[in-house]
C-alpha cells in the first residue's frame, strides 16, 4: 500500500487534480491545428526530457499507432513528467501491446501523478487483464489514484459479463468503506454503469443494495446525490421507490 505522506508531489489540496493540469499548454491558442505527428514522432527519442515530454503530450491529442512503441518505452523514462505524458498518450492511443507495460509501471512507479495517468490509460485499454490491477489500485493506492481507478473500472462494462462481475466487488467495497467522499462518488457512478450491463441476478441485486445503502446512509451529501443519480440511471424499481419515499418524507 502506498503512503500518501511519502509523496511530496501530491499535497492534500491538489492530489485529486489531473497530472496534466499543472503543465503549461502546448500552445497559447485554443483554436489551432493539432500537432503534426511527423514532427512529434522523432522527438519521442530526443535526448532532452523536455522535448520527449512535449512529444508524448502531443499524442494525448493525436492518435497515431506509430507512436505506441515509443510511448511504451517512455513509461520507464527517468523523468516523471515524461512518464505521465506517455501514460496519457497511451490512454489516447490504446493498444493490447501497452497493457502489460502499463500494469508493470502501475506496480512500481513511485510517482502518484504517473500512477493516475496509468490507471486512466488502463481503463481506456478495455482489456480484461486490467481488471485485477485496477481493483488493487482502488483498494490500496493513494486517494487520487483510487478516484481514477473507480472510474476506469466502469470501462469493464465494454469487455464482457465475467469482467463486469469481477469489477463489482471492489467498487462496492470502496463505496461502503473508502474514507474519501469523491472516491465513494466515483464508485457509485461506476457501479451504476456496470449494472446497466447486468441481468437481474444476485450480482445485480447486491450492487443495487449497495447503492441503496449509500443513498440512505452516507454522511456526505455529494455521495448521496451521485448515488441517487446512479440509481436513476439504472432505473431499478427498488431504488426508484426508495428515492421517492425518502424525498416524500423530507429526508432530502
Amino acid at each position: 500500500m502506498y503512503d500518501e505522506d511519502d509523496l511530496s508531489l501530491l499535497d492534500v489540496e491538489v492530489e485529486l487534480e489531473s497530472p496534466l493540469d499543472k503543465m503549461e499548454p502546448l500552445t497559447a491558442e485554443s483554436e489551432v491545428p493539432k500537432p503534426d505527428p511527423e514532427e512529434m514522432l522523432p522527438l519521442l527519442e530526443h535526448p532532452q526530457p523536455q522535448q520527449r515530454m512535449l512529444a508524448a503530450r502531443a499524442f494525448c491529442d493525436v492518435e497515431d499507432a506509430r507512436a505506441i512503441p515509443h510511448l511504451i518505452s517512455l513509461l520507464t523514462d527517468t523523468c516523471p513528467l515524461v512518464r505521465v505524458s506517455a501514460a496519457y498518450g497511451l490512454g489516447r492511443n490504446p493498444s493490447p501491446d501497452a497493457v502489460e507495460p502499463l500494469i508493470t509501471q502501475l506496480g512500481r512507479d513511485w510517482n502518484g501523478y504517473v500512477r493516475k495517468g496509468v490507471v486512466w490509460a488502463l481503463g481506456n485499454c478495455r482489456d480484461r487483464r486490467c481488471l485485477a490491477p485496477l481493483a488493487d489500485a482502488l483498494r490500496t493506492d493513494i486517494s487520487a489514484v483510487r478516484l481514477w481507478a473507480a472510474s476506469s473500472l466502469a470501462q469493464m462494462a465494454q469487455i464482457g459479463y465475467e469482467t463486469v462481475v469481477g469489477a463489482i466487488p471492489p467498487l462496492i467495497e470502496a463505496l461502503v468503506q473508502d474514507p474519501v467522499a469523491p472516491v465513494r462518488s466515483n464508485s457509485a457512478w461506476a457501479i451504476g454503469q456496470l449494472c446497466r450491463e447486468l441481468p437481474s441476478n444476485i450480482v445485480y441485486a447486491t450492487a443495487i443494495d449497495a447503492l441503496i445503502q449509500a443513498f440512505a446512509e452516507d454522511k456526505d451529501l455529494g455521495v448521496r446525490e451521485d448515488t441517487k443519480a446512479a440509481l436513476l440511471g439504472v432505473g431499478d424499481p427498488r431504488g426508484l421507490q426508495l428515492i421517492e419515499t425518502l424525498e416524500q418524507e423530507g429526508w432530502f
